[in-house]
């Protein structure tokens, strides 16, 4: 027992010596810029104003919250990321069980509606912007035209809802990928059982497909709400935040107080509350991520 005791600490203490240079060069890579961000947000730092210098203590956290335009942000970021879960996740959960049944030229269907979470998302706000959108030639300003009715433009009028649209369109395909497996691992006969004994579509869908989907559902949320807190490229490339900060979200504000505004510690500042609220919100979706495991 002592000698076998001895084998497996040398075995654990030989793969923590191979796995030690990865988890340094991990540990460095996130707490280096973290660190930074920590102490320029208590520091005067401004890219144009080398006059600026000096500790401010907590003043650049003072002037991020109690600037209306962080309020406006992080309201926008909380629309964005409800509004594009709730498309995709509804849209999603109806899709996947429609793309279960058999039907003609349904694996080209499938690729389609995949296909929109392969493009990058640049291209994608590229897309929508030119393409679609656009109040002079966009392929719904000219049907619009078709029918008599007068364009709308939506980045300036709808900047908002727009977004939430096109951030839509490209997560969609996520949920519909991870929903469809989901519906795929459910029992056949327990459906045929259901079928059998009455139940119509929308019966089978309430109390059979949809809490087979809790799990499912549940990661699609959690996955999805890490990355909408910090979409970016999609109000870049589209609205630059505006009209105004109409479209602005927590992460176009902070990149707009570091190289719009050159105010590298109201920006880190603006970083470091990102970090927090996020880790929040990661928090309580692993908490319930959890709890939908164990049930």
């Amino acid at each position: 027992m002592n000698l076998r005791g001895r084998a497996s600490g040398r075995k654990r203490h030989g793969a923590g010596m191979l796995l030690s240079p990865a988890v340094v060069l991990l540990l460095v890579w996130s707490l280096v810029p973290l660190a930074m961000t920590l102490w320029y947000s208590t520091r005067n730092y401004n890219l144009v104003d080398p006059t600026l210098h000096g500790f401010s203590g907590v003043n650049n956290y003072w002037y991020l919250l109690t600037d209306p335009d962080f309020l406006t942000a992080l309201l926008n970021t909380a629309i964005l990321v409800g509004g594009v879960l709730a498309i995709t996740v509804g849209l999603g959960t109806v899709l996947a069980v429609l793309f279960d049944q058999a039907f003609l030229g349904r694996g080209v269907a499938r690729v389609l509606v995949i296909s929109p979470f392969f493009i990058m998302p640049t291209v994608s706000a590229l897309l929508w912007k030119n393409l679609m959108l656009h109040p002079i030639y966009g392929v719904y300003s000219a049907m619009m035209r078709a029918v008599g009715l007068t364009p709308v433009d939506w980045l300036s009028n709808y900047p908002l809802a727009t977004l939430v649209m096109i951030v839509a369109w490209e997560w969609l395909p996520f949920a519909i990928l991870i929903l469809l497996t989901a519906i795929q691992s459910l029992d056949s006969e327990q459906k045929e059982a259901a079928r059998m004994d009455g139940a119509g579509p929308l019966a089978q869908f309430r109390f059979i497909i949809l809490p087979h989907l809790a799990r499912a559902i549940t990661v699609v949320i959690m996955i999805e709400t890490i990355f909408l807190l910090a979409v970016f490229a999609e109000i870049a490339v589209t609205t630059a935040g505006g009209p105004g900060v109409a479209s602005t979200n927590l992460a176009f504000l902070i990149y707009s107080r570091a190289l719009l505004q050159f105010d590298v510690g109201g920006a880190s500042a603006g970083g470091v509350v990102a970090i927090v609220i996020a880790n929040i919100v990661a928090a309580f979706l692993l908490r319930a991520v959890a709890r939908n495991l164990e049930a």
